[in-house]
């Protein structure tokens, strides 16, 4: 996946307006694109929250997942990726960098805020948190 490179800045989220925020606020099934070495895309469907006030948003997954792994491996930089969800003819990409996140209060937190936008999610012992800091906004919304 060839994103361009983005500064370490943080965008501001509340700017994109009221539509924007209710869009990642309803139950949309996301997708999330990380790159692979030398390969194509690895594009997969997941669940996402979003926080505008920081500009964060999370994804919960297995620890062995091939998207975790993929992240894992890119360093304390973070990898670049995207996340997009898309109703009709309205969609939005959220690109910035992803680190994975294994502490205990991390995961919980971002359980809670899964299933206040999705549902509880199930018992899942090497679950870890996908953490990106959203650097760019594309989108119809």
């Amino acid at each position: 996946m060839a994103l361009a490179k983005h500064p370490r800045r943080i965008v501001d989220l509340v700017e994109q307006g009221n539509g924007f925020a209710a869009f990642w606020q309803e139950r949309h099934l996301c997708t999330l694109a990380t790159s692979r070495l030398g390969g194509p895309p690895h594009v997969v469907p997941v669940g996402v929250t979003l926080d505008l006030g920081t500009a964060i948003a999370r994804v919960i997954t297995s620890g062995s997942s091939y998207k975790a792994r993929l992240i894992g491996s890119s360093g304390s930089s973070g990898a670049l990726v995207a996340l997009c969800q898309v109703d009709g003819r309205w969609w939005s990409t959220l690109e910035g960098r992803a680190v994975l996140r294994t502490e205990p209060e991390q995961v919980a937190d971002a359980e809670r805020r899964y299933a206040a936008r999705y549902k509880p999610p199930r018992p899942n012992p090497s679950r870890v948190v996908v953490e990106i800091r959203v650097t760019n906004v594309l989108g119809n919304v």
